[in-house]
């Protein structure tokens, strides 16, 4: 206590202290002090207050725990009376043991009494229901069925109850109502007959499936009846619980399942069709049936056991996966699978408009796992993968064997060559899209990317069969006859398997890419004589050369106007590029060089005139819009000859590269070698300025002078020019 005053001391002096720091504060103190003892009353109150509160808590538990005691002492006094008022009644309790053993006997003689009249009549009554059974009059027969159990139930529970182990007596009335059981099982044999047929029995008479409804409802009543007072006494009769409704959806069932197995009429040996021919007759029972359901069964059943759409589905699916697990073909993977995701749910079947009102659709468990479902997609891609390696491999084996017909192979409607190659494939590709698209949308994209791959192989080894077969022809030229017709041909086919791959894309991928097309060699190859003649001496002074590979090239062309415009337009423009490279590869190796301004005059002129035969000829071939620019570079360079200024030589050469960027130091070098006149100083000063000034190649147009390599001079060139001017 004396240390919490003077803690409160030590907290006062320091509050003060704090207060009076200035010495302006001192005439606050009085202010201070107010405010101070305002706080102190404050604190106080509050004190009282929490105080007052926890004494009346305390006054009130009190008062509280005094009540519980007086109320426990009346208690224990009431129990006392309770214990010696027990221990006075043990003997008058014992003394009623024959007062109660007078009850049970006059309660089972009073249940004999009762069923006495149905215990003397029990053979008639069990005759008449086996009669009424035979007559098919159920509801009937079950009642005196339920009377005669009634007296036997009775009659064996007022036994338990007097005496449970006697068993003779249990035995004795077993034997006497023994045909009660038979009579039973007669009665749930022609219940289950007329489940088992009950599709027939609700078309011809649907009373009678009403009756054994009502029975089998009967029978589930009394059931819970008997487990009840089980719980309660012990006791049960013989055969119970029947549980004839839980045999009942067995039946109904196995019915089920029976009709939808009943519906394969064919062997898949017997018929490639078969499990076509099996889904559909599937499709038809179980949709006849359930609209049958529907229309007349609903209402021969409480609603409570309405489940065949259940019992359909569930049939149905097992069946499907019988299927699965055999081992199945391609096309039978398909069927099952379009059948299973696609018809199942479909107005052909469940999504019918007459059963749209029964049950949701969406609600319907798969008829397959997924995981079945992949292994039969991944089989079919497996198989379908084979099969068609196999079909393109005899399919280019046949189109080979045309190709050494002696007749022209056939053109199509606007007379360009072409086999029946891409038909044939692309026919097999679209099967197998529109088969695949019946499945599923994401697996046909796959069965597409698979054709397309498939497809980039076929084409590979396609450009290798023509390969060989151009070759074979160059050893050969007068084998096979109609070569150049079937070259065409092989060219348009490849137009078509573009055209066919981008229609494929656009159908079922709704993309497209285009494809590269390869030029043919063999125009250079035939005027290679006459290329080799050009920017000679004899070019110089009369030479029908650039005369000569003008015919060639348009007669080339003639011979292969057969081909379809956009590899015809393709192949003019690269023998048109062809013929413009041949020719400058002609300039920078420096077969001559102008002796004077003459003969570069005269040079000049013939390259510009060849130039312009060049843009002539293949304009009217239709080469395409670079037939401008190509033929233009040999007149550029023919500019820079003509220049009789040499002065003005550096802007000429200047001029040129900016038009053709891709010219690099070794052709400015070879074309002022062949001009003749350049100090090797100009030279270097020209190079010199265009490397500082170097304009760089951006690529958007294909360049002409980049794949033109200038020859160097060997060492074996250099002795033969020392030689002859030692000779000289």
């Amino acid at each position: 206590m004396e240390e919490t005053s003077r803690e409160a001391v030590a907290t006062a002096v320091q509050r003060v202290a704090g207060m009076l720091q200035r010495s302006d504060q001192l005439d606050k103190v009085e202010q201070y002090r107010r405010r101070e003892a305002r706080k102190k009353a404050s604190v106080e109150a509050r004190l009282k207050a929490a105080i007052q509160s926890q004494l009346d808590g305390v006054r009130t538990g009190l008062t509280q725990l005094h009540s519980a005691l007086l109320d426990v002492k009346d208690i224990q006094g009431s129990l006392a009376d309770v214990s010696k008022d027990w221990r006075q009644s043990i003997n008058t309790i014992e003394n009623l043991k024959d007062v109660k053993d007078a009850v049970v006997q006059h309660s089972q003689l009073a249940s004999a009494v009762e069923n006495l009249k149905n215990i003397f009549s029990v053979p008639e009554i069990v005759a008449d229901t086996q009669q009424l059974i035979e007559q098919g009059e159920l509801l009937q027969a079950h009642r005196k069925l339920m009377e005669l159990e009634c007296s036997r139930d009775d009659l064996m529970y007022e036994q338990y109850r007097m005496d449970s182990k006697n068993t003779s007596d249990m035995s004795l009335i077993s034997i006497y109502f023994e045909d009660v059981q038979g009579l039973s099982d007669e009665l749930a044999k022609q219940l289950w007959m007329i489940l088992q047929r009950s599709m027939l029995t609700v078309r011809r008479d649907p009373t009678m499936l009403v009756s054994s409804v009502r029975i089998i409802e009967r029978e589930e009543k009394i059931d819970r009846r008997m487990v009840d007072r089980k719980k309660q006494t012990g006791f049960i009769p013989p055969g119970r619980p029947k549980r004839w409704k839980d045999k009942m959806f067995q039946v109904l069932e196995g019915t089920v399942g029976t009709r939808i197995e009943g519906t394969q009429s064919v062997t898949k040996e017997a018929d490639k069709m078969w499990l076509v021919r099996l889904l559909e007759i599937t499709r038809k029972y179980v949709l006849d049936d359930l609209i049958v359901v529907k229309n007349l069964m609903v209402q021969c059943f409480p609603q409570h056991y309405n489940t065949f759409f259940g019992l359909y589905h569930n049939a149905v699916s097992s069946r499907v996966k019988e299927l699965a697990s055999e081992d199945l073909e391609a096309n039978e993977i398909v069927s099952l699978l379009t059948w299973v995701l696609n018809t199942y749910k479909s107005v052909e079947m469940m999504g019918h408009p007459e059963l749209f009102s029964e049950y949701d659709i969406n609600q319907l468990e798969p008829l397959l796992p997924q995981d079945v479902v992949d292994d039969l997609l991944s089989k079919y891609v497996k198989t379908f993968t084979s099969n068609i390696t196999g079909w393109l491999r005899k399919a280019l084996e046949t189109d080979k064997k045309d190709w050494q017909k002696e007749t022209e192979p056939e053109a199509d409607q606007d007379g360009y060559y072409q086999t029946t190659l891409p038909a044939i494939v692309f026919q097999m590709f679209e099967q197998n899209l529109q088969v695949a698209a019946q499945i599923d949308i994401d697996f046909k994209e796959q069965v597409l990317k698979l054709c397309l791959k498939q497809m980039n192989t076929f084409l590979i080894r396609y450009r290798e069969e023509a390969v060989t077969y151009k070759e074979e022809h160059m050893r050969d030229r007068q084998m096979p006859q109609c070569y150049v017709q079937y070259m065409i041909a092989i060219i348009n086919n490849c137009q078509t398997f573009k055209e066919s791959i981008n229609s494929l894309k656009r159908k079922y991928l709704q993309s497209s890419e285009p494809t590269d097309s390869d030029a043919s060699v063999q125009l250079i190859y035939k005027m290679q004589h006459h290329l080799n003649e050009l920017l000679t001496r004899k070019w110089l002074t009369g030479s029908h050369a650039v005369d000569t590979i003008c015919v060639t090239v348009e007669d080339y062309f003639n011979d292969f106007n057969k081909i379809k415009k956009p590899f015809n337009q393709e192949m003019t423009g690269e023998a048109l590029r062809r013929v413009v490279v041949e020719y400058i590869k002609a300039v920078m190796q420096k077969r001559i060089t102008f002796k004077n301004a003459d003969e570069r005059r005269e040079g000049a002129e013939r390259m510009i005139k060849e130039a312009d035969q060049f843009k002539f000829l293949f304009r009217k071939l239709a080469a395409g819009e670079d037939t401008d620019r190509l033929c233009g570079a040999i007149a550029a360079i023919a500019e820079v000859f003509k220049l009789t200024d040499p002065t003005l030589l550096f802007l000429e050469v200047t001029t040129l590269v900016s038009k053709y960027p891709d010219i690099r130091e070794e052709h400015i070098q070879a074309l002022l070698a062949v001009r003749g006149d350049a100090s090797r100083e100009m030279r270097q000063m020209i190079i010199g300025t265009l490397s500082e000034n170097k304009v760089s190649y951006s690529g958007v147009t294909q360049p002409i002078f980049k794949d033109i390599t200038v020859p160097t001079m060997t060492m074996t060139t250099m002795t033969s020019m020392a030689t002859a001017k030692l000779l000289k």
